[in-house]
């Protein structure tokens, strides 16, 4: 049995039994039965409901949530596997349709209307959507597609390769690609591309599962393409497809020129005619590469992580410390573990969890901050009792986590001794904002393609991939005799295919960190405010509304954008290379 979690923040449960083992089907089923069956009969017994369904949606999620980051740590425990896929097979799928009829009473009831609270309007606008798209039919398909993400992890969790005498992960070995030594570079990242390449097939297998599984998904709740699925699914009410679309060709016009002079001031200062794919993260002037931390004592990286925090704000260093390793920090690479990094949300104790691969780099620091920011807008709309309206819309999840690293990058010294160290770590991160840019362009856009052209082949999906790459690509990067990791470089985007059509949110979230940025050079106290203020609305507002509320604008196209990449320009012209 388990029982409620001892967590400052966690709110006594009003209807959830203590004993309850939110893992046993037996006991959670009737409890959520028992409020399909309620009646309701006045806007104050809605919203009695309501607030009941929560409390359970919440430790029934947590739970889930618990399983899941145990097996991200642990792909190759069987017992660990066992409990997670116990979510996956049974608990999901047996509760997904009782899920469906819970949101149909909502929507249905007459009271519904005399509810009084906006953000109420709002939750049923979401839940609308659900409805609308909701089949039996494809619970399991979802359950089947898990487990093929699942079959994902765990392949890339046993990729390690042998490297001067040590094992190391893919995520481990990435540290070598910054060495000034070129030869070493170039070993390091062949192998790391052999690797992947040994299981090529395999991971086309793997995702042309995911095409067809979604695909039906689609079909089944009468929509014509996945695309169409996921934008209803993902209440993507605020912007359209075409819209995405656009804000690519403006990143073609307006990035990747940037980006093209980049790399010609990077093999200018190297002595090289063309760039080889190991040149990319190696510091241009040949200096050692950043190291930040050493990847065995991750408590000093969240010490210092710490103190970068505590200059940005006192208070918000202040919830970080509070975060403890085993219980919401998991942060070193190790085998078996699955790459990548992420913040879930422990929802009835109202504590975070930061995952990620630490390997000692500076893009380790950039990604502890960008997960501390996940964190404080977690903490920040945690007490709002309802579940769904706690949760803000992705594009400003992404926000909250890219401001952070951004307000961090003043304060690096605290990483490293030596200022200069410090300042070229800051311009390291601007120019890996502008880089960015066309990556994500590049990632989306295949994403359009994969999923409004069902029944590709594997040779047309290669093609198309090449020539979307070439589109948002400099021409300065010489992949000559390297064709085949080219033409697999996606398989690396655990995007693809753990969240699909998850990755433009990083776009149009940078464009409002950036601004969230502009303003923080200004008024650091105005722009802090501004931040904490719009964290704290979870999802209680609008996409466009919570930008307003943090001082930016929602909007994704070159009239934002080129003034920004500007600003980011004017900076780095000020810091040495």
């Amino acid at each position: 049995m388990t029982t409620a979690p001892a967590s400052p923040r966690a709110p006594q449960r009003k209807f959830v039994p203590l004993d309850l083992d939110p893992t046993d089907l037996a006991q959670v089923e009737p409890l959520y039965r028992a409020l399909l069956d309620r009646p309701i009969e006045s806007p104050a017994a809605l919203e009695k409901w309501l607030l009941d369904l929560s409390e359970l949606d919440s430790v029934l999620d947590e739970a889930g949530t618990n399983a899941h980051n145990a097996h991200s740590c642990h792909t190759e425990d069987a017992a660990i596997e066992k409990a997670y896929m116990h979510f996956v097979q049974v608990m999901y799928p047996a509760l997904k349709p009782i899920g469906f009829e819970l949101q149909k009473k909502f929507v249905a009831s007459p009271h519904r209307a005399a509810l009084k609270d906006p953000k109420l309007a709002l939750l049923s606008k979401r839940w609308q959507a659900d409805v609308e798209i909701f089949r039996p039919e494809n619970i399991p398909l979802q359950t089947r597609a898990t487990e093929v993400v699942t079959e994902y992890g765990k392949l890339c969790g046993r990729m390690t390769v042998e490297f001067r005498g040590k094992t190391y992960t893919l995520q481990q070995l990435g540290r070598f690609l910054e060495e000034p030594d070129r030869p070493t570079r170039e070993e390091a990242w062949r192998l790391s591309s052999e690797r992947r390449l040994r299981d090529r097939d395999a991971t086309d297998d793997i995702f042309e599962k995911l095409l067809d599984l979604r695909g039906q998904i689609a079909r089944n709740a009468g929509l014509g393409d996945y695309r169409a699925y996921t934008w209803k699914s993902m209440k993507r009410f605020d912007y359209t497809p075409q819209q995405c679309l656009s804000f690519a060709d403006a990143i073609e016009k307006t990035v990747v020129p940037l980006v093209r002079e980049l790399d010609r001031q990077r093999a200018a200062d190297l002595g090289l005619e063309k760039l080889r794919p190991w040149d990319l993260a190696v510091d241009p002037k040949s200096r050692a590469p950043l190291r930040p931390f050493d990847p065995a004592k991750v408590d000093e990286f969240v010490t210092k992580t710490g103190r970068v925090l505590q200059h940005v704000s006192p208070p918000l260093a202040e919830q970080f410390a509070s975060l403890k390793m085993g219980r919401n920090l998991d942060l070193e690479s190790r085998q078996g573990k699955r790459p990548g990094g992420y913040q879930s949300s422990l929802e009835e104790s109202r504590e975070p969890f930061i995952f990620m691969n630490a390997a000692g780099t500076q893009g380790d620091v950039d990604t502890l901050l960008h997960e501390s920011g996940h964190a404080f807008h977690f903490l920040a709309a945690c007490g709002e009792p309802i579940l769904e309206l706690r949760q803000a819309p992705l594009e400003f999840c992404e926000v909250a986590s890219m401001s952070m690293e951004l307000f961090g990058a003043d304060h690096l010294g605290e990483f490293y001794p030596d200022p200069a160290d410090a300042l070229r770590a800051k311009r390291q991160h601007l120019e890996g904002v502008i880089r960015f840019f066309p990556w994500m362009a590049t990632i989306d856009t295949f994403q359009h393609w994969l999923y409004t052209n069902p029944g590709h082949t594997r040779e047309q999906r290669t093609a198309q991939w090449l020539a979307i790459l070439d589109r948002f690509a400099t021409g300065a990067v010489d992949h000559t005799g390297l064709e085949p990791a080219r033409r697999s470089m996606w398989h690396r985007q655990l995007h693809l295919f753990n969240y699909p059509f998850y990755y433009i949110e990083y776009g149009i979230a940078q464009l409002g960190a950036l601004q969230l940025w502009s303003r923080f050079n200004r008024d650091a106290a105005s722009a802090l405010a501004g931040y904490r203020r719009a964290l704290a609305l979870g999802g209680t507002r609008p996409l466009p509304e919570l930008f307003t509320a943090a001082g930016a604008r929602f909007d994704f196209t070159r009239e934002t954008l080129a003034p920004l990449m500007d600003e980011i320009g004017r900076e780095m012209g000020r810091l040495p290379r």
